[in-house]
């Protein structure tokens, strides 16, 4: 399929109409990721826009696109999130009745939201390629427009003002670091970064990020060709796809410099590090740019811009990434350690944690482990720690005591 041709002139005016409807949200320096890139990174901070993600931008001019003829017919999308809460938002404004068919499992901010924006809710099937299909199926009973969230010249068109935002916010940048789920996003700041690099007279460098767990671009730009792959689950749900779109495929592959994958801790460590560095909450797909900074996957950036795509983390979620987080920092060590059934061992170890100054905040003792021996139990121990290096200063000091702790994560002495 042929890219669509887009101006600048209609991303132009495409702003002039999201405007009417979006928050400007900053861009902060990052000082934190500088140090780490070696390079001045800022932060575009769409996890603060309206509905919580930069999904109203392509959502309002979609819609707004739409003839009379079509807006009384209603609109209908599927969606677990944030494409969800952008088309019900920018159809409540523009005073259309939308359908959103969802999962099943959706987490209830999310459901609480989108229907607090008006939109009559569906739940259907066990995630977002089972609502898809009724989605389609909808359209196709009712003659409602189906929105699609990535694959439309409409939506590449109001993804493409965030673009615009971050030109006039910073136009010394040299580099956008931006998340990729179908590419919707990508393709437009792509193809307004190029418009506006040739303007300036200077390139802009686009650098995608997949979550590895579900990165169908890599294998389709080696292919060629939108490749499907076999997604495993990731947290990053919101870019949680198995197949590029046809259109932003070939947006990609013309105009994209490259895509890199992040995995799961690194995601993980992203959001702790925001929470911690930036006070920014930003879901797991949104804090992809990020991670891949922090995982060394972008080199010889210049001025970095990297997006926070997104900030609709459900609280729930949000705990158990922190969590994962600090383990994959070396900052929460779960411990197991074989040890003989008598008297004040369980004293001894904590007093030796407490000795490195680290903080035991859980324990779990059991007898009934197979493969113990009779005289034998295993101790369980949560330990906050103050990094790696502390971490491997608790592992000594009871490797010093003959003790041979392992971390629960790998069930291997750590070395």
């Amino acid at each position: 399929m042929t890219a669509p041709t887009i101006t600048l002139d209609q991303i132009v005016a495409a702003r002039e109409i999201v405007r009417q409807v979006i928050s400007q949200t900053p861009i902060d320096s990052a000082r934190f990721l500088s140090e780490k890139l070696g390079s001045p990174v800022l932060l575009k901070c769409e996890n603060m826009q309206r509905t919580g993600s930069y999904k109203i931008r392509g959502a309002t001019y979609r819609l707004s696109q739409l003839s009379e003829e079509q807006r009384s017919r209603g609109v209908v999308a599927a969606s677990a999130g944030n494409h969800a809460q952008g088309v019900a938002f920018a159809a409540r404004e523009l005073g259309i009745k939308a359908t959103i068919f969802m999962p099943v499992g959706v987490p209830l901010p999310k459901l609480q939201a989108t229907r607090g924006y008006g939109a009559d809710v569906v739940l259907t099937g066990v995630n977002v390629a089972d609502a898809l299909v009724a989605a389609k199926q909808f359209a196709v009973d009712t003659g409602a427009e189906f929105i699609h969230p990535y694959d439309h010249a409409d939506i590449i068109t109001g993804q493409a003002t965030l673009a615009l935002d971050i030109l006039e916010q910073a136009p010394d940048v040299d580099t956008i670091i931006v998340p990729i789920g179908g590419g919707g996003l990508i393709s437009g700041v792509s193809v307004a970064a190029s418009l506006l690099g040739e303007q300036r007279g200077r390139p802009i460098r686009i650098i995608g990020v997949q979550a590895a767990n579900s990165a169908p671009f890599p294998v389709s730009l080696e292919a060629g060709y939108p490749v499907k792959i076999q997604a495993r689950p990731t947290i990053a749900d919101g870019i949680a796809v198995d197949v590029p779109g046809d259109i932003t495929f070939e947006v990609v592959r013309n105009l994209v410099d490259e895509v890199v994958t992040v995995s799961e801790d690194d995601i993980s460590r992203a959001i702790l590090l925001l929470v911690e560095r930036a006070k920014l909450v930003a879901e797991p797909a949104g804090a992809t740019a990020v991670a891949a900074i922090l995982a060394g996957k972008i080199k010889d950036a210049g001025t970095t811009v990297a997006i926070l795509s997104g900030g609709n983390i459900d609280p729930l979620m949000l705990e158990k990434v922190l969590s994962r987080g600090l383990a994959a920092s070396d900052r929460y060590l779960k411990l197991v350690i074989e040890l003989q059934d008598v008297p004040g061992q369980l004293a001894l170890i904590a007093k030796t944690i407490s000795e490195v100054n680290a903080n035991v905040v859980e324990v779990l003792h059991t007898r009934h482990n197979k493969g113990l021996q009779v005289s034998h139990v295993e101790l369980e121990v949560s330990v906050e720690t103050r990094g790696t290096e502390h971490s491997h200063q608790v592992m000594d000091a009871l490797r010093a005591l003959g003790y041979q702790p392992r971390t629960s994560r790998d069930a291997a002495p750590m070395p």
